[in-house]
């Protein structure tokens, strides 16, 4: 196992450690491992918390800040905070407006995330819950009851943080973000797995010459494997099962082409130009793309694309200024 760490036990506290170091504006929470906007609690505001297993950075940390999130909790690698966790990052940004949970949809994430806003809601804390979904692969797969939650995630969160930084009330940014996941739909193709480092070997195995079309985030079983392809007909599978399932042809869409830790960037550009042609020939208008490492794992070769259908009042609130290590614009 070659990696860039110190301590297989302390890579979470470590990466955090940098974290702290190399973005002094947030506030770094050792004991709990969380991390929290500087300005963090506002009054009057809603704060969004969401979290997850380390592993997938920049989701979820890397996206704390002006018009994003304001707390992420962190978990072990692929492994849910606990609830101890996110209660100490939801009531660390409660500003009396209440707490918006964004949640991916496996059951470690949801039982855990549920038993903080009860705890939170004995402290007077008003917590609503958002539960992402947008992996069309499979419907059922480890860690979950129902679809995975995965790329999408990072559309919800910049929605609907945009829409609690213009002052919304709790019901109307919880119901963005619904919205939102309502309109999103995710698929993954692994080209090689990825490391946890305390266990030390693959998460997975695949041939030199096998895909998994339809990977989870942590590495799960997709739809099936097949022979590795081109970039142009791994993105065409891809599309095709988000079109079947969400059709797209006249859409206004926003696109993610996300590696998965260990693409390339020159490939990712080489699966968006293949995207967006394959867009273009359904007559889909892409309106806003975005390339780049984004919700990966770990090191695993690959990428996700990410597809929603936008409204003029999504598309405003993609736009509105945001200002995270990982993602920034219009400041």
């Amino acid at each position: 196992m070659r990696k860039l760490i110190n301590d297989p036990a302390e890579v979470v506290s470590d990466a955090l450690h940098g974290l702290a170091a190399a973005h002094p504006g947030l506030r770094v929470d050792p004991e709990n491992r969380i991390v929290v906007r500087g300005d963090a609690p506002r009054g009057g505001k809603v704060g969004l918390v969401s979290g997850g297993g380390s592993g997938h950075e920049p989701l979820h940390a890397g996206f704390v800040g002006y018009g994003m999130l304001d707390a992420a909790a962190c978990g072990e690698v692929f492994t849910s905070p606990v609830p101890d966790q996110i209660l100490a990052a939801t009531t660390a940004v409660d500003g009396g407006a209440g707490v918006l949970h964004i949640v991916k949809n496996y059951t470690g994430d949801v039982l855990n995330f549920g038993m903080a806003a009860e705890l939170a809601g004995d402290q007077d804390v008003e917590v609503a819950t958002v539960v992402v979904n947008d992996d069309v692969a499979v419907e059922d797969s480890t860690f979950t009851a129902g679809r995975r939650g995965t790329g999408g995630t990072l559309f919800v969160e910049k929605i609907a943080g945009a829409l609690a930084e213009e002052g919304a009330p709790l019901d109307a940014v919880a119901a963005v973000a619904r919205e939102v996941v309502e309109r999103t739909r995710s698929f993954g193709v692994a080209l090689s797995p990825s490391t946890v480092p305390a266990a030390g070997h693959p998460t997975f195995e695949l041939d030199e010459d096998e895909m998994e079309l339809g990977v989870g985030i942590h590495g799960e079983p997709g739809r099936r494997r097949a022979r590795a392809g081109t970039a142009a007909e791994i993105v065409a599978a891809t599309l095709t099962a988000i079109d079947t399932d969400m059709p797209l042809s006249g859409s206004e869409v926003l696109v993610l082409v996300n590696g998965m830790g260990g693409t390339p960037l020159m490939e990712q550009y080489i699966a968006y130009g293949a995207t967006a042609d394959w867009l273009a020939y359904r007559k889909a208008t892409v309106a806003r793309s975005l390339v780049g490492s984004y919700v990966t794992s770990l090191e695993m070769a690959g990428c996700m694309v990410s597809v929603c259908r936008l409204t003029p009042d999504l598309l405003r609130l993609w736009d509105a200024p945001v200002e995270t290590p990982a993602l920034r614009w219009g400041r």
